[in-house]
C-alpha cells in the first residue's frame, strides 16, 4: 500500500515510539558488556597470571624467613641482664698483722689474698643489692677483719661501706654503702624452695678479678654442709651447684633461669691445696641469707 508522502513522517514517528523501549534495553546491554570487558582487561593488567610455585621456590622462601628471624635469647642471657645492675664489686683492706684467723682458710671460699702498697692484706669478693635502701648481701668471710671496704656498683659508682649485720653461722654479712649511686636497682629475689636438682643454676661475680663474669650449671643437691679448714664453724643447709665458682665469686648471687636470686655463693670445695674449682660449689639459700638483712622469709 502506497502511503501518501504527507503521512510518511507521522508513520515513522509512530514506529520509533514503538521501538524506543527495545532500543533503550539494547543500549544498556551493549554498555554493560563493554564495561565488563573493560573491567576484565583492567584486572588482567593489574593481576597477571602467576606461575605455580615449585618446591625450590618454597624452600628458598622458608630459608629466607628463617635467616631473617631473631633467635630467642638464652635463659642465661636474660638472667644476666636481670641481675647485672645489682652486682657490686667488694674490695677490702686490712692493716698488716691484723688478719683474722679465718683468712687463710677462707682463701678456698673465694677470698683473693694479696698485698697492698703498705704491705697489708687485701681481698676481693662480690655482693648483690637486695633493697631500695642499698643493703648488700655478701659472704662474711669476704669482709672478715676488713679495716676498710670499697664498693663499686655496676655503673662504676664507688663508695666506702660498712658491715651492718651478720650471720656467722651461715657466713652471711650485710653491707651498707656510705653513699648511694644515682641509680640503684635491687635484684629480684626468688624462692629457693621451688628449685629442684637438675634446674639451671647461674653464678655472677668477679672470679679472679674478672668483673661481672657469669658461669652456668645445674643444682646438684640441697641441704649440704661444709666446714672450712682451720675453722670450727660448720655451715649447714647449703645448695650444691656445679656452676664454676672461683676466688672472687664469694658473696655473689646464685640465680634461677629467670634471673631471680635464690642463693648467695659461699665458696667451693677442693680436696687438694689449690683454691680452684673442681665442680663442687655451694650457696646459702636466699631465704636464709636474707634474714640477716631483715628480709621476710618465704
Amino acid at each position: 500500500m502506497n502511503v501518501p508522502s504527507a503521512l510518511q513522517p507521522a508513520l515513522w514517528r509512530q514506529r520509533v515510539q514503538r521501538l524506543r523501549p527495545y532500543i533503550g534495553h539494547a543500549v544498556l546491554f551493549v554498555g554493560g558488556v563493554a564495561a565488563a570487558l573493560i573491567a576484565v582487561l583492567i584486572y588482567s593488567a593489574l593481576n597477571p597470571e602467576e606461575t605455580p610455585l615449585t618446591r625450590n621456590d618454597v624452600v628458598e622462601a622458608a630459608t629466607e624467613v628463617m635467616a631473617s628471624a631473631t633467635p630467642v635469647p638464652a635463659y642465661s642471657s636474660l638472667a644476666f641482664r636481670a641481675v647485672q645492675p645489682a652486682i657490686v664489686l667488694i674490695q677490702t683492706g686490712r692493716v698488716p698483722g691484723q688478719d683474722g684467723p679465718l683468712d687463710e682458710a677462707n682463701n678456698r671460699l673465694g677470698l683473693i689474698p694479696a698485698q697492698d702498697e703498705e704491705g697489708g692484706a687485701r681481698g676481693m669478693g662480690t655482693g648483690v643489692v637486695v633493697s631500695s635502701e642499698g643493703d648488700i648481701l655478701t659472704s662474711l668471710h669476704v669482709v672478715a677483719s676488713a679495716t676498710n671496704i670499697l664498693l663499686t656498683f655496676a655503673d662504676g659508682f664507688e663508695t666506702s661501706g660498712e658491715v651492718v649485720g651478720a650471720d656467722p653461722e651461715k657466713d652471711i654479712a650485710v653491707l651498707r654503702p656510705d653513699r648511694l649511686p644515682p641509680l640503684l636497682i635491687p635484684a629480684i629475689l626468688g624462692n629457693p624452695n621451688a628449685m629442684n636438682v637438675g634446674d639451671e643454676a647461674f653464678v655472677v661475680g668477679h672470679p679472679l678479678g674478672l668483673y661481672a663474669s657469669m658461669s652456668s650449671g645445674v643444682i646438684s643437691g640441697f641441704d649440704r654442709s661444709i666446714q672450712p679448714i682451720n675453722s670450727s664453724q660448720r655451715i649447714d643447709g647449703l645448695i650444691q651447684i656445679d656452676a664454676a665458682v672461683n676466688p672472687g665469686n664469694s658473696g655473689g648471687p646464685l640465680l634461677n633461669r629467670y634471673g631471680q636470686v635464690v642463693g648467695i655463693v659461699a665458696g667451693l670445695v677442693n680436696p687438694t691445696d689449690e683454691s680452684v674449682f673442681i665442680g663442687i660449689g655451694f650457696a646459702v639459700p636466699i631465704d636464709v641469707a636474707g634474714g640477716a638483712a631483715g628480709l621476710p622469709p618465704y
